[in-house]
């Protein structure tokens, strides 16, 4: 009989939720929030038009008056093309302007926007296409459409807004619906568990780096500053010298990005005299991250409230939330669960609060889109299992040990693929790092690292040193090669470890 699931207590969270109210089947929600991300928007619309609400770096610059005229005449166009109310719309353009219109004038029509991963060979895309039932295909190089200006006014709080899919790193992607309320929900957590104060959100800037079909880039970026009445500045793609130039220029104040990317960041020539002091909020999450990077992060944003987050594609982002009185000390840590998010864990073993986490709330899913069966897996007795397995301390904060697929078995010892890889991040001239499995004869596997970073600062000896200090005997990697590509991982910055296994050709044991 399997055993109950443990309910993580937040007597030790320093996240309220004093004005959370708990609906009739426990789900904890904000009471006082707009019912619609097009009531949200239209607040800001209203009392500040002329306000910058997008920014494209290198392109257009729209107020929220003309994001709201022109958004409308998007839905206009979809309408005209017969999208109506649920109707699922691609949106498949670049980071920009473009997809901001893309997305607000699908919701006018009442549709659903589609976040299409940009990267995606054809044969994914089509995938997706066909499995969301898209009615209007928005590609990169189509015109965004355009007719008589619309919006719809029929639209609630749990009606579907947008469909993120996964990575696909256990299989196919599945589609995730997002409500209204979700996006609202999340964007609440997040301005809580940084601290923002509400005066400030007018002036609130973020700089968006990460792709927008993305659950980071979009939710805990350019909706967080919709909700506040702030402006979102979108990079189209990644470029070091323009992030660091831009965070003068475009007077940021919020920033999101991964670990290994702040580590490039730290080090690149451009960033050594870039003025940072209006910075006020940082935050990464997506990958470990070791505590010597964040000690430098904070050194190098002084002013800047620093915070590790957590969260899944199934969540509308957010999960837990590491405070910055915490970031340093415990780095190994994703923090505690953000107000309206209950944990729990599914225990594996003798200690309840070690185990598979699971997670309920009114960001969290109810199910995929079309696959009862995977839903049935994930969502049990209404809590959604993560396919993470965490331990839980005693103050009540989230560690991850690994996922359940990516833990190494050598020999009959349980190795975390996390834990090593956050050492192998402490150790000098190492940028970025995985740890897979190595099929072995006699001990079923063993531990390899892949390291990337620049060759002539990355000494492998040194390394595996430096990791016999830090870790069991049985832990430190035996196999270890060093890449001059980034490794590969998808929009949040989760290794796609399933593309790298096929990538990595290991040369030999190391002993």
């Amino acid at each position: 009989m399997p055993r109950p699931i443990t309910t993580v207590s937040r007597s030790h969270n320093p996240f309220s939720q004093d004005d959370l109210v708990r609906d009739v089947n426990g789900v904890p929600r904000y009471p006082e929030m707009p019912a619609t991300l097009l009531d949200m928007l239209r607040r800001h619309v209203d009392v500040r038009p002329e306000a910058e609400a997008v920014v494209e770096l290198g392109g257009d610059r729209l107020t929220y008056a003309q994001l709201w005229r022109r958004a409308t005449r998007v839905a206009g166009g979809l309408r005209a093309r017969g999208v109506e109310r649920g109707d699922r719309v691609a949106v498949r353009y670049p980071a920009g302007t473009n997809w901001a219109l893309a997305f607000w004038g699908t919701l006018m029509v009442g549709g659903i926007a589609v976040a299409v991963n940009t990267r995606s060979a054809q044969p994914e895309v089509d995938f997706v296409l066909d499995d969301a039932g898209v009615k209007v295909d928005l590609p990169a190089d189509a015109p965004l459409p355009d007719g008589d200006p619309y919006v719809t006014t029929n639209l609630g709080p749990a009606d579907v807004a947008a469909l993120f899919y996964t990575s696909g790193t256990t299989g196919r992607p599945k589609g995730v619906p997002t409500t209204h309320e979700a996006f609202v929900t999340n964007a609440e957590n997040l301005i809580r568990c940084l601290g923002i104060p509400r005066e400030a959100g007018p002036h609130l800037r973020t700089l968006i780096s990460v792709p927008l079909f993305h659950v980071t880039g979009c939710n805990a970026q350019f909706i967080v500053a919709a909700h506040l009445g702030g402006t979102s500045v979108i990079m189209p793609t990644l470029d070091l010298p323009q992030l660091a130039a831009a965070l003068a220029e475009e007077r940021i104040s919020f920033v999101v990005t991964v670990p290994a990317v702040y580590s490039l960041l730290l080090r690149h020539p451009g960033f050594a005299g870039a003025d940072v002091s209006g910075v006020r909020w940082l935050a990464y999450g997506g990958a470990p991250i070791a505590p010597s990077l964040v000690r430098a992060v904070k050194e190098a944003f002084p002013r800047a409230t620093v915070i590790n987050g957590y969260g899944m594609t199934e969540t509308a982002s957010l999960i837990t939330v590491l405070p910055d009185r915490d970031a340093t000390e415990h780095a190994d840590s994703v923090g505690y669960a953000v107000p309206s998010v209950d944990l729990g864990v599914d225990p594996i073993g003798d200690d309840p609060l070690t185990g598979e986490l699971v997670v309920r709330g009114v960001t969290v899913t109810t199910g995929y889109w079309r696959r009862p069966e995977a839903t049935a897996e994930t969502v049990v007795d209404g809590w959604l299992h993560t396919g993470d397995i965490v331990r839980v301390d005693k103050a009540g904060r989230v560690h991850i040990v690994d996922r359940i697929k990516d833990i190494i078995n050598r020999g009959g010892e349980n190795i975390s693929s996390v834990e090593v890889e956050a050492v192998l991040l402490s150790a000098p001239g190492v940028a970025d790092a995985a740890v897979l499995a190595v099929p072995d004869d006699v001990m079923g596997e063993k531990v390899g690292a892949v390291l990337y970073g620049d060759r002539a600062e990355i000494d492998v000896t040194d390394v595996i040193a430096h990791c016999r200090g830090r870790l069991a005997d049985f832990k430190v990697p035996q196999y270890a090669t060093v890449v001059t590509e980034a490794l590969p991982r998808n929009a949040g910055g989760k290794l796609l470890k399933n593309r790298l296994r096929d990538q990595v050709r290991w040369d030999g044991p190391l002993r």
